[in-house]
This record gives C-alpha cells, sequence and structure tokens, in this order.
C-alpha cells in the first residue's frame, strides 16, 4: 500500500520520476521511429509528383520524415539530389505501384532515401523540443504552482519556438550546400557575406514563415493531447494500455492541429519552397522576397479562400499517423525509464 502511493507521488513529482537524459532517449526513439515509417510515404509522393510534373533545374520540392519539412534544390531534371534519382526509368501508375516498383527495381533502402542527413537535424529538434516541453509544463505546474489547461498550450508553443530558432541557421546552412556542393570555405564565404550585407539575422531567413505554423500546431496539438489522454486514461492501468491511450491521444490531437493551422501550411511550404530557390540561386546575391503576408494575399487572389486549404487529405495521412507513433513512443520510453527508476530505488530495501 506505502509503495503504491510512493509510486504515484514520485510520478506526480516535477519530472515524472526520470532524468531530463531519459527523456532525451526517449524522444529520440521516438522520432527515429517516427521517420522510418513516414519517410517512405514521402518518397513515393514525392516521386509520383515528379512523374506528373517533372522537376526542372534550380526547382525546389519538400521532403518530409515526419519530423521535419526539408528543402531540397533539383540541379538538374533527372537527379535533383545527390539521393534523389531513378536508377530505371520506371512509371507508376498510383501509390501501392509506386511502393511495388520502386522495392522491385531499386531495393527497399530506396524507399528510405535522404533519411540519414535529414536526421542530423530532425532528431536533435525534436529530442530539444520534446525534452523542453516536458520540463517547461513541469516548471509551471511544480515550480511556479500554475493549474489549468493553458499550461501545456504555453509549454508547447514556448517549446516549439525554441527548437526552430535552433535549427532554422543549420537547415538554411544545409540547403545551401546541398544545392551547390560547397566547400567549407565558400560556404563561410558566403555566409559571411550575407551576414554582412543583412546582419546576423539573415541566418534565420525561413523562421517567420516556420514558426507562423509550427507555434500554433505546438499549442492546438499539446492542448488536445493533454485533455484527450486525461479524458481516455481515467481507466488505464498497464504500460500497453497506456501506449494505445497515447496512440490514439496523438493520432486525435494531431489531426484537430494540423485541420486548423492548414493555411499556415500552405503559406508556409510556398514561402520555404521560394526561399530555397532564391538562396540557392547561382551565387551570393538573392532577388527580392515576397513577405510572408503578401504570399498569402497571393494564394487567395489565385486560388481563393480554397487555395489556403489545399493538400487537407495528404497533410492528415501525413501528420496523424506521425504524432502518434512520436508521442506514444516518447510516453513509453518514459514509463520504462520511470519504471527501472523505481526499481533501482526499492533494490536496496531488498537486500
Amino acid at each position: 500500500m506505502i509503495s503504491n502511493l510512493m509510486a504515484e507521488k514520485e510520478l506526480l513529482s516535477p519530472l515524472g520520476g526520470i532524468t531530463p537524459l531519459q527523456q532525451m532517449l526517449a524522444s529520440g526513439t521516438g522520432a527515429l521511429l517516427t521517420s522510418l515509417f513516414v519517410t517512405p510515404l514521402d518518397v513515393v509522393k514525392i516521386r509520383l509528383q515528379a512523374q506528373k510534373t517533372p522537376f526542372s533545374k534550380g526547382r525546389c520540392f519538400l521532403y518530409c520524415n515526419g519530423l521535419m519539412d526539408h528543402v531540397y534544390v533539383c540541379q538538374n531534371g533527372t537527379a535533383c539530389t545527390p539521393w534523389y534519382h531513378t536508377r530505371t526509368p520506371t512509371h507508376f501508375s498510383g501509390t501501392l505501384d509506386a511502393f511495388v516498383k520502386i522495392v522491385r527495381h531499386e531495393g527497399v533502402k530506396s524507399l528510405w532515401s535522404g533519411l540519414p542527413p535529414t536526421l542530423v537535424m530532425a532528431v536533435p529538434a525534436t529530442v530539444i523540443y520534446f525534452t523542453c516541453y516536458d520540463q517547461l509544463r513541469d516548471f509551471l505546474r511544480f515550480g511556479l504552482g500554475y493549474q489549468g489547461m493553458h499550461i501545456p498550450l504555453i509549454a508547447g508553443a514556448v517549446s516549439r519556438l525554441g527548437a526552430v530558432t535552433v535549427i532554422s541557421p543549420l537547415e538554411l546552412i544545409r540547403t545551401k550546400m546541398q544545392s551547390r556542393q560547397l566547400t567549407y570555405s565558400e560556404l563561410r564565404v558566403c555566409i559571411q557575406s550575407s551576414v554582412i550585407q543583412d546582419g546576423w539575422l539573415s541566418l534565420w531567413r525561413g523562421w517567420g514563415p516556420t514558426v507562423l505554423r509550427d507555434v500554433p500546431f505546438s499549442a492546438l496539438y499539446w492542448f488536445n493531447y493533454e485533455l484527450v489522454k486525461q479524458r481516455l486514461s481515467t481507466a488505464a492501468t498497464s504500460e500497453e494500455t497506456i501506449f494505445r491511450i497515447s496512440f490514439f491521444s496523438g493520432a486525435i490531437s494531431g489531426t484537430v492541429a494540423a485541420v486548423l493551422t492548414l493555411p499556415f501550411d500552405v503559406v508556409k511550404t510556398h514561402r520555404q519552397i521560394e526561399l530555397g530557390e532564391t538562396e540557392t540561386a547561382k551565387g551570393c546575391s538573392r532577388k527580392r522576397r515576397s513577405s510572408t503576408w503578401q504570399l498569402m494575399r497571393r494564394i487567395q487572389a489565385e486560388s481563393g479562400t480554397r487555395g489556403l486549404f489545399a493538400g487537407f487529405l495528404p497533410r492528415v495521412i501525413k501528420v496523424a499517423p506521425a504524432c502518434a507513433i512520436m508521442i506514444s513512443t516518447y510516453e513509453f520510453g518514459k514509463t520504462f525509464f520511470q519504471s527501472m527508476n523505481r526499481e533501482k530505488k526499492r533494490s536496496p530495501q531488498n537486500l
């Protein structure tokens, strides 16, 4: 009886009875599993898109591994990146046909093309994001004594803002290197000229539209996740039940957040592609870019309000399982470390 009360008290304490390092390990594992699942879906999507409308030289497209969107630039009409290529000229009649033919003609590894270089930034960004969220949420609840459902909303927004701010310069640098295969000395000269011309804030080009989408998404996601999880977890007893609750809560909250922030996602996609094509133009000089709000007005003028909600189904299909896998793996990892820590504390008493 006493041990159960101690375990319950420990779980309600700050950090949930686990260390920040264990939180980082749990989130890192979730990031890897999410990327392994979602990457093949996006590779097939891009291949179908390229078949319908071939990418021309200098054009950009977005690649997603389930955690982050990354800009890639087509260096020529047939090989858009060092990893994105077709060994055989294959025509796909649909999604399932594309999966089968890619595996048959190019091997299973082709479904995870481009995963290693994107994980270099995606995993650290996810670790920062999830660890900061838990730390900030517990600090607001237990450190400052604030209560209420607004805590996940604030913690989610602030932690995402921090992760985007840290990763944004690295994404810009990686885009430059990937597009023109610059040496480190050439890259340094290009970055220095950009800083001299536009200041240090030039390293955060693209930060605005990313924040515009990701911060509201994260705030809504964590608000709904904690709410749905609380409603479903009243009868949860085992780790398997906790995993299922986290999985369904993540899928539901991810879907809601994806739908509500879809206009921001459309604008961010256009802005990121435009920014990639501008930043990777020959030389370090750049043409004038339209602002995020100008782009939003242009989309609405060309396609109407409906244009701001384009890609509804593909976004939900990608976001819902990615959120479900990521959060359920993360929660399962935290539960595992909580159990391990409790066993370590009990072991001296049993001797």
